[in-house]
């Protein structure tokens, strides 16, 4: 083994947090957060040491420093405000602290009323040293200071200076850096709008948005955005809107046949109107779709728009580009299979293929065409069938110039390739809460996401429903059990999803037993949808996403803790904002057929009350309040009534004139 470069350098550092694959991936946060970053920095023998966090965003080249704090047994800490989106590059930084050790062993002989004389003279030495590395006044300083230390060794005062804070942080400022340690990598975060953290979306097709028997245009779904607004969502996202392709086209209920009038699938994407950056002629036009995204704006509502890399075989790639798709024996195009399952009406792109280069460009072109459309917001159909590398060097070439475009990932499949498509670059993830329905599941589930690394890196995106799942639980636990899904959804994850009308009005019928798919799926017909019908959920909707709004504590995924109950259908948990002075308290009756009732034992420590006063705590669905006091509370909750509560906690604040009140 050869000799290091400098073995001088004495300090050692271990285990930084975040470092997502030794630095392979970067960690995400939101722009404004604090980003935390702990080390264990430590050195041979007893010396101290000082270790810094160094950061810098990509724009700038001034490499900041902050000092770490410590947490105890070599491990530190130290952070920085993530106030720009884009990259920070952070390392740490560390250096045998002479002066701090030897301002520490004078204290320890001071209190043992040793002659300090001696020492005195060698921290007058070490001043000298950091004299040199400074300038102007603090130069001058520093040699008055080192000359009182080494010849006014016996007088009082100077054992009083050689205490001084001034003369610790000026020492600290002019430290001789020549034998610092600094971290093997420079590591990234990637930080992300707000709304890559907290959103709330609602899926619709906006070709039903007409009367009954008439394909919708982006006029009629304009009729439905205050609606949607008022609900309270801020993402509507689109499926394809794209001409959708003729040959093989699927009708009702997936029928491998299509009769006269059936709309297709706007996942089997082109026709001779046009690819993926052109516009389904019955939607209307380009000018359509941008009045449409403006109106949407109006209401406060972002576009979200669903890009599917797969072309229908009438798509114009596929005779100008026949090497993008891969091809069978007898020459013929690969359509899309997953036996015993077809899908003739659609053709994968082949991410092997010789042209991969320009086939690489032409995708990115059609993020890059919508960009300009202002679409900001992406959800990508089953990324997990592409290429990562394809995905990480897309990303990144596209937040590069659009540093404010995010990516939720429809990837329902194993956990470690979602998890990279998550390291890649994608914002957000679909995820399996779909079907994680008891306690135990859901609490597991729940720790996976938010009690391991992978929270420094994978955003969850929870939906009860989509247009391709319909769960069990729904189907057979009627409008009970689309509340309590609604509502986990929602206050578990700070961005959560359902695709509508369907969920508000408790669609729920399967083509079979056993089956996910909806019977008279919207994916393939034109839907009529009672959007003020009587049992709409739209109200309880609107008050869930109220309560989203108006509590920072269901804005962050960071302080989700549960608490026990004494009933296995009963679940609940908090979710607390330290900083807002906020707590939200839910309990959810998981058993959609009967009322169910316990004791919750709440964890005080968590909730940021004191276990000796009382509190309020305040329904945010029925507006009601109740006064709790001590660990041990009793809920009760029906299914025919609302099997959920979403209860905002409330302190007691006393007030000289015995006039108490809760906040």
């Amino acid at each position: 083994m050869t000799k290091p470069a400098d073995g001088r350098k004495r300090v050692v550092i271990e285990g930084v947090d975040p470092e997502i694959d030794a630095g392979r991936f970067p960690a995400k946060r939101i722009i404004g957060d604090a980003v935390r970053v702990e080390a264990d920095v430590f050195a041979d023998g007893h010396d101290k040491v000082a270790c810094y966090l160094l950061f810098r965003h990509e724009g700038d080249d001034t490499l900041h420093r902050v000092k770490m704090e410590p947490l105890g047994n070599d491990r530190w800490r130290a952070a920085f405000q993530a106030d720009k989106l884009g990259n920070y590059f952070y390392t740490v930084a560390g250096r045998v602290d002479h002066f701090g050790t030897w301002r520490s062993d004078l204290l320890k002989r001071l209190e043992a009323g040793q002659d300090v004389s001696l020492d005195l003279q060698t921290g007058g030495k070490l001043v000298e040293q950091a004299a040199r590395h400074a300038e102007g006044k603090d130069a001058v300083q520093l040699a008055d200071w080192a000359q009182t230390l080494r010849t006014r060794c016996h007088a009082e005062d100077t054992k009083v200076l050689a205490l001084d804070a001034d003369l610790a942080e000026m020492m600290e400022r002019h430290a001789d850096t020549a034998f610092e340690t600094r971290y093997e990598r420079e590591l990234r975060v990637v930080v992300d709008p707000t709304r890559a953290r907290f959103s709330s979306w609602y899926e619709m097709f906006p070709r039903s948005a007409a009367i009954p028997g008439k394909h919708g245009t982006f006029k009629d779904a304009e009729s439905r955005l205050k609606n949607i607004a008022g609900m309270g969502f801020d993402v509507l996202y689109l499926p394809p809107i794209h001409p959708i392709g003729h040959s093989f086209r699927k009708g009702k209920n997936n029928s491998v046949t299509a009769e006269a009038g059936d709309v297709g699938s706007p996942w089997a994407i082109g026709s001779e109107a046009g690819g993926h950056t052109a516009i389904h002629p019955e939607l209307g036009t380009l000018a359509g779709f941008q009045h449409f995204s403006a109106e949407a704006k109006r209401f406060g509502l972002e576009i979200a728009l669903d890009i599917a890399f797969q072309c229908s075989p009438d798509h114009p790639w596929v005779k100008a580009h026949p090497q993008w798709f891969r091809h069978r024996a007898d020459g013929s195009i690969q359509y899309a299979e997953n036996p015993p399952k077809k899908y003739q009406d659609i053709y994968p792109l082949d991410f092997e293929s010789e042209d991969w280069a320009a086939l690489w460009d032409a995708l990115k072109g059609v993020f890059v065409f919508w960009i300009e459309q202002g679409v900001r917001i992406f959800r990508v159909d089953n990324p997990h069938t592409k290429a990562f590398p394809f995905w990480e060097w897309c990303i990144a070439e596209i937040k590069r110039d659009y540093e404010d475009v995010l990516f939720l990932a429809e990837a329902f499949t194993r956990p470690r390739v979602m998890e990279r498509l998550a390291k890649v670059g994608f914002s957000q993830s679909y995820t399996y809460f779909t079907w994680r329905n008891t306690k135990q599941e859901l609490t597991e589930y729940m720790d996976q996401l938010f009690g391991t690394d992978v929270k420094e890196y994978f955003r969850p995106n929870f939906w009860p429903n989509t247009p391709d799942i319909l769960p069990e639980q729904l189907q057979i636990g009627g409008r009970p059990a689309f509340i309590s899904r609604v509502v986990l959804a929602a206050t578990l994850g700070t961005n959560y999803g359902i695709y509508g009308p369907a969920y508000e009005l408790l669609e729920n019928v399967p083509t079979k037993p056993g089956s996910e798919e909806y019977l008279n799926s919207e994916k393939y017909e034109l839907k009529a949808w009672d959007i003020d019908s009587q049992k709409s959920l739209a109200p309880l909707i609107t008050a869930v996403n109220r309560a989203r709004r108006e509590n920072a504590a269901l804005q962050t995924n960071y302080e989700l803790t549960f608490h026990p109950v004494d009933n296995p259908y009963l679940i609940c948990y908090s979710k607390r904002s330290a900083e807002c002075e906020n707590t939200v308290l839910v309990v959810v009756n998981l058993d959609p057929f009967h009322v169910q009732a316990g004791w919750v034992e709440l964890d005080f420590s968590k909730l940021g009350l004191d276990a000796r006063e009382p509190f309020q705590v305040h329904d945010q669905l029925a507006d009601k309040r109740y006064l709790w006091q001590g660990t041990k509370n009793y809920v009760e909750l029906s299914p025919v009534e609302i099997p959920a509560h979403i209860f905002r906690v409330m302190r007691r604040i006393r007030t000289e004139k015995d006039f108490d009140y809760y906040l």
